[in-house]
């Protein structure tokens, strides 16, 4: 689902203009980019949480060059969904279709291999 997808169903659900839904979207997004890059986290209650997840300082190597870098620590954003959101999607029928015709297709590919 692209953001088009998400403003067309909330403005066909809620009756509101589509370029109205389109400048709230963008807002929600733009907060949420503002609040986490100035080091906030952001908690909606029965969705999830919007943080901002520490990385350590670790050692990588590039095995052409045969060299070692360092990779100072540093905040990646991350999405924690709520303990309701979860299960909502385990005891989803639709999801669990889904990944089952996935799971046939990745089976059926292999055996063409």
């Amino acid at each position: 689902m692209t953001k088009a997808d998400i403003i067309n169903e909330i403005a066909e659900k809620t009756g509101v203009d589509k370029a109205d839904v389109t400048a709230s979207v963008e807002a929600f997004f733009s907060v949420v980019k503002n609040s986490m890059s100035n080091g906030n986290n952001i908690y909606i209650r029965g969705f999830g949480s919007f943080i901002n997840k520490k990385r350590k300082k670790k050692i990588a190597r590039n095995i052409s060059r045969n060299t070692a870098l360092v990779i100072d620590e540093h905040y990646v954003p991350a999405f924690k969904p709520a303990k309701i959101f979860v299960s909502k999607i385990k005891n989803s029928e639709k999801v669990k279709l889904l990944a089952d015709s996935a799971e046939k297709i990745r089976e059926e590919e292999e055996d063409v291999d």
